[in-house]
């Protein structure tokens, strides 16, 4: 199965994907860990995003466009993929039907302030890459991952001051693509306000009804 999940900044996304990807078997494709690591690496990739990032706008097109083409082509990804963080525009979405054919696009959506209390609060390690939070899903030390030795960091693109610009971002560039899908009929939506950490079991269930239905 090949899908695409949508949302805005702090709805769950890589926390719902990364349950996914284990109960299905897929491999996960998230544009922004293959930014942030070429960023720790200081690739030319890298030094083109890292000002993007920084400031909550989008990366151009061509250049996203480009890695998720060379990571699609990869031979992991044959036996299905969940793709997070990709597309963005419709210009994106446009260029992917030419990749690849996408069977399913998950929106996920949550309320504002449940969303800026997940930003604000998200933490991610810096080996794994594994997500945590503060309040809703926090690692047994503080600090550090469960999974790995791994330290917990706040990213800059989760600070308080970037996130209402992100947001806005979102909105404007990111949204109309609930349409584009609906109009193809592969779009499915998922409410998503509850505590992951409390309502774990709840909220996959509720995803994976959707995915089969």
């Amino acid at each position: 199965m090949r899908i695409i999940v949508l949302g805005p900044p702090g709805v769950g996304k890589g926390t719902y994907t990364q349950e996914l990807v284990k109960e299905l078997g897929l491999i996960h494709i998230s544009t922004g860990d293959i930014f942030r690591e070429n960023i720790k690496n200081k690739t030319l990739l890298g030094k083109q995003v890292e000002g993007y990032l920084a400031s909550g706008k989008l990366v151009p097109d061509e250049i996203t466009t480009e890695i998720i083409k060379n990571r699609l082509n990869q031979k992991d990804c044959k036996k299905g993929f969940i793709i997070d963080g990709y597309p963005r525009t419709l210009a994106q979405a446009e260029s992917l039907e030419k990749i690849v054919k996408i069977d399913l696009v998950l929106n996920f959506k949550a309320d504002k302030e449940i969303i800026i209390s997940r930003l604000s609060g998200r933490r991610v390690c810096k080996n794994c890459k594994w997500i945590y939070h503060i309040i809703n899903i926090p690692p047994k030390k503080e600090g550090k991952c469960d999974r790995c030795p791994g330290e917990l960091f706040h990213r800059p693109d989760d600070m308080p001051e970037t996130i209402s610009r992100r947001l806005e971002t979102y909105e404007k560039e990111t949204a109309p693509l609930i349409d584009y899908y609906k109009h193809k009929k592969i779009l499915k939506e998922v409410t998503v306000n509850e505590e992951f950490g409390k309502y774990k079991e709840i909220i996959m269930d509720r995803i994976l009804k959707v995915i089969s239905n």
